[in-house]
């Protein structure tokens, strides 16, 4: 098949990005002028807009989105044919150019190199990595410059109004019974955006129950032609155990809070973390785990093994144990983002065919549909198994996995090491598997025949990620994330380790661990090219370990030391000991001695302590 060429790349790259016009003026906005082609120079474009730092720039782009106001978002394409590499400074040299002489009236400018099947993003001459690595709408690059920045404070604090709204004047004691109701209420609204919760507002409580469980049966009816067990939401919704209160202001406030959690949800810039984690995380800092052994990941921490093991937009993603979703949320968010936005084809694909979770517990099953559905995700790939079992195994096997990000249960009653074993045999050879589990978890367990020593027999071992000792607020863990490479065995082959020691959060008095200085970015950014490219030259952390020695992250002995006072305590310990003296009494009698029975002088140069003892002083 032959090479497109240049000018066949300009034409389709102006088809993709939007840049269809009528007279010069982009059809689908009429503030913006846009085009393609070789023949247009930025002294005509600068007429048609009337903007004078244009007159003489006789330059011609090969596409362009310039908008009437000169606040808005620019953006200039520089095409080459299918054979060039992007990668090649003059090209880089050759957009650059357009885009200088775009900025002389823009504040904002997009520089867009393309060859057809590769596409190089840059912002005010800044290469931008997080961009889509495919061609995307015009619409998805103004984005990347208009994204508002979500306040996660006031997000925590709606989230904390709605909590404590429901256990204290609904009456709702049960933490996981608030979780499900709230979560279902969002369901609900997210589903009916125009018509939703806010027609509510001064009607009786049962009134507003009802319509929540209506909404959430239609919301979920055509899904559940692909996902029957998402019956299991509208029965853990009817099981909420709650007083029925006719307090009308608190019920209209959680209609309130609950709807601006909706609209955060549903804008274009939520990052996955920015609501619903928050929004589990705050519900969940009451208890320490759950019923089921579960403790929720810090959303700092998905977002940090997600780039470890290098998933992207054409992964399909597993997490077996997955909780409220939290995994699989930032998944969907990471690529949906990479896809070019909500709106695309590959988004939907996303959403609806490569996210696949496994839940034991009904009810935190119940809250992964719905986390999920908040997202609506589409066909809701969430099983509700053992991930122990056969029928797991089965299930997993089917799905082609290629990606996989867990928490497992930590404690041996639940069996942590049977579900890590399963999953690591049911998944493609090669699959990468980032699994957070107790730092000595694999050490205490690879004695035993059942696990351990099968463990790496099969898979290899490849990095371990020591975390910070405080992650787990207040649960008494401390934990490292694990990454395997399944399907090949260990072979005595070495494992490197890496220590973050600090994560940047602060406790906020009861709000939990927050990155309130928003230090954790750079630091994520730090060790995920560290660890990359195998350089801990900042902290010197990284380690090598023999998988016959050890299993874990080795933190540093403390040196041995000893003080001239620790010698003279010993020796004059061991004089008492000889002679028969309790050190004890010997102890309490100098104290009395010093303090009742002494006399302190003191002078310019010295302070003395006299002790009169029996017999003298």
């Amino acid at each position: 098949m032959a090479l497109k060429t240049e000018d066949e790349v300009r034409n389709e790259a102006g088809i993709i990005l939007g840049f269809t016009n009528r007279n010069g003026v982009n059809i689908e906005n009429t503030d913006v002028i846009s085009g393609v082609g070789q023949l247009t120079t930025f002294i005509e474009l600068g007429k048609r807009l009337n903007i004078a730092k244009f007159v003489g720039c006789s330059d011609k782009p090969d596409g362009w989105y310039l908008p009437v106001n000169a606040n808005g978002v620019a953006i200039i394409l520089e095409a080459k044919s299918e054979k060039e590499d992007l990668a090649k400074k003059k090209w880089e040299e050759e957009l650059f150019k357009n885009v200088d002489i775009v900025a002389k009236y823009y504040s904002k400018v997009v520089g867009l190199l393309y060859n057809g099947k590769d596409v190089r993003v840059f912002i005010d001459k800044e290469e931008c990595s997080t961009a889509s690595k495919s061609l995307q709408r015009y619409s998805y690059y103004v984005s990347l410059l208009t994204q508002t920045v979500l306040d996660k404070k006031h997000i925590y604090e709606v989230t904390q109004r709605i909590n404590n709204g429901l256990h204290f004047k609904f009456g709702m004691t049960d933490l996981q019974d608030r979780m499900i109701f709230t979560a279902c209420a969002l369901v609900a609204q997210r589903y009916n955006p125009k018509n939703g919760l806010q027609k509510l507002k001064d009607m009786d409580y049962s009134t507003f129950h009802n319509w929540i469980y209506n909404a959430l049966a239609k919301a979920i009816e055509n899904d559940k032609r692909q996902n029957a067990k998402l019956d299991v939401l509208l029965e853990e919704y009817s099981a909420v155990r709650m007083s029925i209160t006719e307090d009308q202001q608190a019920i209209n406030d959680f209609i309130d809070n609950v709807c601006e959690i909706a609209d955060l949800v549903n804008s274009d810039y939520w990052n996955g973390e920015d609501v619903m984690a928050i929004f589990f995380n705050e519900f969940n800092r009451y208890n320490k785990k759950t019923d089921a052994g579960q403790v929720f990941t810090p959303d700092h921490i998905t977002s940090f093994m997600y780039r470890l093991i290098d998933v992207d937009m054409n992964d399909r993603v597993l997490d077996a144990t997955c909780g409220s979703g939290a995994f699989l949320v930032k998944a969907m968010c990471n690529m949906v983002k990479e896809s070019g936005g909500v709106t695309t084809k590959k988004a939907k694909k996303i959403k609806k065919e490569q996210l696949f979770g496994i839940e034991m517990y009904r009810k935190i099953f119940a809250l992964a549909c719905a986390n999920m559905m908040i997202h609506k995700d589409g066909k809701t790939n969430i099983a509700q198994m053992d991930a122990k079992s056969d029928d797991a195994a089965l299930w997993i096997k089917e799905k082609n996995i290629t990606k996989v990000l867990m928490n497992p249960p930590f404690e041996r009653k639940y069996k942590c090491m049977e579900i890590v074993n399963n999953v690591l045999n049911s998944v493609p050879i090669g699959t990468k598997c980032a699994l957070i589990l107790p730092d000595k978890k694999l050490e205490k367990d690879y004695a035993d025949k059942k696990f351990g020593n099968k463990l790496l027999k099969k898979h290899t071992l490849t990095t371990i990620v020591k975390l910070p000792e405080n992650l787990f607020f207040g649960k008494g863990i401390t934990t490292s994330v694990f990454v395997f490479e399944t399907g090949k065995p260990q072979n005595g082959r070495n494992i490197i380790g890496y220590y973050i020691e600090d994560d940047g959060l602060e406790t906020v008095k009861n709000k939990g661990r927050q990155d309130i200085k928003n230090k954790w970015q750079n630091i994520e950014d730090y060790w995920i090219t560290a660890i990359r490219d195998g350089n801990d030259n900042v902290h010197n952390t990284r380690q090598i370990i023999n998988p016959y020695e050890h299993l874990s992250y080795q933190m540093p002995k403390k040196q041995f030391e000893i003080f001239e006072e620790d010698f003279m305590k010993t020796m004059m310990d061991y004089e008492m000991y000889k002679r028969g003296i309790d050190v004890k009494e010997f102890n309490e009698k100098l104290v009395q001695k010093v303090v009742y029975s002494s006399s302190i002088t003191s002078d310019d140069t010295k302070n003395s302590v006299t002790i009169t003892m029996k017999g003298g002083n």
